[in-house]
């Protein structure tokens, strides 16, 4: 794949390939099986990241290509899955909208794939989403981290047993009792929807009990004071019965 195409070309060769990734042929899909074979055309568009001037167009080639199973397992155990890490925080805005996107794309689509790529790579996945992303100093990189990722891989039922193994630890549940003390109330929000996951693991270990009864006091103010503009009856209620469940904690 050449790089030295105008930006009107580059334009139309990802419309080209985009029509060709979802082409059928009887029952088959050409593009899967061109993908299985040649995954070196994957490794150029990971590549393609690094040059913010074909960032754009490579991601969103790279994104039909992952809709295929056989090339987003590729991807996902390949040396470049690390890396999007450092493409999410690109400072212009394009190449970092592109580069959340694939790799939300990669974890949420295939959804075996995936919760097999959570139980393989947790500790390295987790320690960086947590360092590189929801500790991000990019506001837009940790809103859409805890929003848009984070809350849908945690919920996925294919994904339950990564949850329990998420909720269990105190590491974790400090992550999110500090990002509900963020300043911005959106990232409040989101930071509820996952810390009430760990309310009400009906199996919590003896170290997260510790933390939630240590801290029980400060937990109850702030859910008393914690408050949305717009009248919300779902989180009300969420927010009801995580008040009850802290409350009944007891070590």
């Amino acid at each position: 794949m050449e790089v030295c195409f105008f930006s009107q070309t580059q334009k139309e060769v990802t419309l080209v390939y985009a029509n060709l990734a979802r082409q059928k042929v009887d029952s088959r899909i050409p593009a899967s099986d061109y993908l299985e074979v040649n995954q070196d055309l994957l490794d150029i568009l990971m590549a393609g990241f690094n040059n913010r001037d074909i960032a754009i167009h490579y991601s969103t080639i790279l994104r039909d290509c992952v809709r295929h199973q056989v090339a987003a397992r590729y991807v996902l155990y390949s040396q470049h899955m690390k890396k999007f890490f450092d493409y999410i925080q690109f400072p212009d805005f394009s190449p970092s909208s592109e580069a959340f996107k694939t790799f939300k794309e990669l974890l949420t689509r295939h959804k075996s794939s995936a919760a097999e790529f959570f139980t393989k790579n947790y500790d390295w996945f987790f320690s960086d989403f947590h360092t590189k992303l929801l500790h991000s100093s990019n506001y837009v990189t940790k809103r859409q981290s805890i929003q848009q990722l984070l809350g849908d891989i945690l919920l996925e039922r294919t994904n339950s047993s990564v949850m329990l193994r998420y909720v269990s630890s105190k590491e974790n549940l400090i992550v999110l009792m500090n990002l509900l003390r963020d300043p911005s109330q959106p990232i409040q929000v989101e930071a509820f929807h996952i810390f009430k996951l760990f309310t009400a693991n009906k199996n919590k270990p003896r170290d997260i009990t510790s933390i939630l009864v240590a801290n029980k006091s400060k937990i109850i103010r702030f859910l008393n004071a914690f408050t949305l503009e717009k009248e919300d009856r779902v989180f009300e209620s969420d927010k009801a019965q995580v008040l009850a469940d802290v409350m009944a904690m007891k070590l």
